[in-house]
């Protein structure tokens, strides 16, 4: 896993409400467990068209899309199926965070366990970052300190203390474990 500590990067935004992990990553691609190369698969379906040609009305489409490291979605983002694809396929695209009002729990959990930050946010902040995402302002996500900023947009935001703890060293619960060895054999040892 990269480690993820501060980020600054554009947005692109795709405000819709319920994109779950089917359209984040249709089950068709799913024969792989390699977490490169469904990045050119994200949202397949809403970005071709039947041809295969890009549809030049999708956000992820759009000139500076692909330098973009954060996703603003809507309500309930990666709901549906519990495919830790859909996680992979984002990371893989270049996503480091996604924001939006709500997230599905198992995606939560997959994104945090994988490196992908879930950032909840309200109403107001939500309005906020697709504002200053549609006005091209480039945000700065600092895991550190648990903050959101952009020109017009500062917030705060929650994250499970050992999943942030995971991202900002950039290792997984295994090897977060196994950097404790030393210390695991000898409790061993004692008991």
């Amino acid at each position: 896993m990269m480690k993820f500590q501060t980020l600054t990067s554009p947005a692109s935004c795709l405000d819709r409400d319920d994109i779950d992990t089917d359209q984040i990553i249709p089950a068709r691609f799913l024969r792989t467990t390699e977490r490169t190369g469904l990045g050119a698969h994200l949202f397949e379906d809403w970005r071709y068209d039947a041809g295969g040609h890009p549809k030049p009305g999708f956000p992820l489409n759009q000139t500076g899309a692909n330098d973009a490291r954060v996703l603003i979605g809507g309500r309930n983002f990666g709901c549906g199926s519990s495919r830790e694809h859909a996680v992979w396929s984002l990371l893989d695209f270049g996503i480091r965070a996604v924001i939006a009002q709500g997230f599905a729990d198992i995606f939560r959990k997959n994104a945090l366990r994988n490196g992908l930050l879930p950032i909840d946010v309200d109403a107001a902040d939500h309005a906020a970052c697709l504002a200053a995402a549609g006005a091209g302002r480039a945000f700065t996500i600092d895991l550190e300190a648990r903050r959101v900023m952009a020109e017009g947009v500062a917030f705060g935001f929650d994250v499970d203390p050992f999943a942030r703890t995971c991202m900002l060293d950039g290792v997984d619960e295994l090897e977060y474990i196994l950097k404790h060895e030393d210390r695991i054999a000898a409790f061993e040892r004692e008991r």
